[in-house]
């Protein structure tokens, strides 16, 4: 059963709230949504960046075990404009989503992680850009690292069996003489936009889309646990005929990190199964299958690469720690 306000969701839950004990029944520009996991070092700051620029923020936690829940209690005390959903099992991201999506109220939904923070006026930048063109869909920032470089992943291009072939080995260094067979489909190497521009996809740690383009698309495909299911809905999105579009002026400092650092294997596991899934979703056909075959081969080799490279840090760590 699924309520809203601070509540834990089960079956024989019933709302109850950590403010006032009312839902207001204003309807909001934009509902921001984000998925909770463990993210305590930077949940508030981003909470709070949100919340400068919106008037709705639901923050759906996937059975967290550290403090980011009291920690946005504490902080955010009788703020009626944040609502907070606790799931008593970690569901994974694209079923966080549909969750807070589910409970929004308003006409624009936006998917942010909560790792990264708003800049001053972002929002307004991605709602100019996704009001003026009733054909765009969905919109994304300029994410940044703290440092204010920029990251990969904001703005790009939808990495294709032959895409990621190019990339894994190497073979974009070619795309000078030969730019469209070894097109690297990391966008952020480019020279940055001084516009808005199409784009054939965006990163799920900031998302925002039109509420009829996101019923359009459908739920979230709860088939990822965590990684690609933002690829996943930009092709959906495109395919239904919606415009994807990158706002260079719309800053997201993105703090890559938190479950990430301590869980590094069991996110690459999930990352790669990702891959595996969208690969075959939306090209199993469009590619022989002996290709497609060692499309795969080439996903699990490379996890177990980076499996063997985390086990050997934590191997190392443990040790180091036992010398000591």
């Amino acid at each position: 059963m699924l309520m809203t306000g601070v509540l834990d969701r089960r079956s024989d839950a019933s709302p109850h709230f950590s403010s006032s004990g009312e839902k207001s029944s204003r309807p909001q520009a934009v509902s921001v949504i984000i998925v909770n996991y463990n993210a305590c070092e930077c949940i508030v700051s981003c909470v709070s960046s949100a919340l400068g620029q919106v008037d709705e923020v639901i923050v759906v936690d996937n059975a967290s075990n550290d403090d980011s829940l009291v920690q946005l209690e504490a902080a955010f005390r009788g703020d009626q404009r944040l609502k907070i959903v606790r799931n008593q099992e970690n569901l994974g991201f694209a079923a966080g989503c549909n969750i807070g999506a589910e409970l929004s109220t308003g006409r624009y939904l936006f998917f942010l992680n909560p790792d990264c923070v708003l800049e001053p006026d972002s929002v307004r930048r991605l709602l100019r850009t996704l009001e003026g063109d009733p054909h765009v869909g969905m919109v994304g920032g300029l994410l940044v690292n703290p440092d204010g470089s920029e990251q990969a992943g904001g703005r790009r291009a939808v990495p294709t069996p032959w895409r990621s072939f190019v990339r894994a080995f190497g073979l974009s260094r070619f795309a000078d003489r030969w730019p469209r067979l070894f097109f690297d489909f990391h966008l952020h190497k480019q020279p940055l936009p001084t516009h808005p521009i199409e784009v054939e996809a965006i990163s799920g740690a900031c998302m925002l889309i039109r509420h009829n383009a996101m019923r359009d698309a459908g739920r979230w495909d709860e088939g990822y646990f965590l990684h690609c299911e933002d690829l996943d809905l930009s092709m959906t999105l495109r395919r239904k005929g919606w415009k994807i579009m990158f706002v260079p002026d719309a800053r997201i400092v993105h703090s890559k990190g938190g479950c990430s650092n301590s869980y590094p294997i069991f996110v690459e596991w999930h990352k790669h199964r990702g891959m595996i899934r969208f690969y075959r979703k939306f090209f199993k056909h469009r590619y022989p299958g002996p290709l497609m075959w060692l499309v795969a081969l080439g996903v699990w080799f490379r996890f177990g690469l980076v499996a063997s490279y985390h086990s050997t840090l934590l191997v190392l760590r443990h040790l180091g720690i036992q010398r000591g």
